[in-house]
């Protein structure tokens, strides 16, 4: 009987002793986070505990807060750059010249056509746009040069001509080509010698007129195209109407300072 009550007993104390273990393990790590927990830090100074709150006051607290680079912070309004965009305080823009093309409404330039038809005649004309005016422009010009080619031409063999027969050298007598049929060189220097010598001054004097007259309507026609390339211009924006008209009809005239009226015709412009 003792020795089963001495077996019972050692059985009892081995539980005990096998339950009580992990009690005392939990205790042992609790009283050790404790102490990690109570000894400050390092490098701070600070213990664990001011550490989680200072965390949790960070976060809790908007004062802690750190704005982020990309999430605008609803305190710090947005401001407006040169273009239109909203632009977040603190960043970096860089502005960009933008080139903005307007359409501007055309206005045609006496100026420059004037300048142009200056230059070279007809250019006035192309800027205005009357092309059917180069034809008759250039055939004039082309007209006109011929004739100081032609004129000059005549002129310088009649000079010649008149220059020789006054001297009479035998060795050159350029004025046989003008010698009348009929008549010989001992004619034109007997006889026929003075009436010969004024139809060859009076040739010479004729195409050396023509000549200059044919310079002059060069510089005339160089002068009005210059004048119709100005006019043309200011008058490219000009409405004209259709009804551009003159009419000559049947009226009952009053003249002046009597009472009687008469038939007469009265004229009317329309534009």
């Amino acid at each position: 009987m003792s020795r089963l009550l001495q077996y019972w007993t050692g059985q009892r104390l081995k539980q005990v002793r096998i339950s009580t273990l992990p009690l005392l393990l939990f205790c042992s790590l609790s009283v050790n986070a404790q102490l990690v927990s109570d000894k400050p830090d390092v490098l701070t100074g600070n213990t664990a505990a001011d550490i989680n709150v200072s965390l949790t006051d960070s976060v809790a607290d908007p004062a802690f807060i750190v704005p982020d680079s990309l999430v605008p912070s609803p305190a710090a309004p947005l401001t407006t750059d040169s273009i239109g965009f909203r632009v977040m305080p603190g960043t970096i823009t860089t502005e960009v010249p933008v080139k903005i093309f307007i359409d501007e409404e055309y206005t045609h330039s006496p100026h420059k056509a004037t300048v142009y038809a200056a230059v070279l005649p007809g250019a006035g004309q192309i800027y205005n746009k009357k092309y059917w005016k180069l034809p008759i422009l250039y055939g004039g010009i082309g007209a006109l040069v011929y004739a100081i080619n032609f004129n000059t031409s005549y002129y310088d063999k009649y000079r010649s001509a008149y220059r020789d027969f006054l001297i009479r050298d035998p060795g050159n007598t350029s004025y046989d080509q003008f010698i009348p049929p009929g008549l010989e060189i001992e004619d034109v220097h007997g006889p026929y010698s003075d009436w010969f010598k004024r139809a060859l001054q009076n040739k010479k004097r004729y195409y050396k007129r023509s000549r200059d007259l044919s310079y002059i309507g060069m510089a005339a026609l160089y002068v009005i195209s210059i004048i119709d390339a100005n006019v043309d211009a200011h008058f490219y924006d000009f409405d004209i109407s259709d009804d551009l008209s003159m009419r000559i009809e049947p009226a009952m005239v009053q003249p002046v300072g009597q009472t009687s009226s008469s038939l007469g015709l009265q004229v009317k412009f329309t534009f």
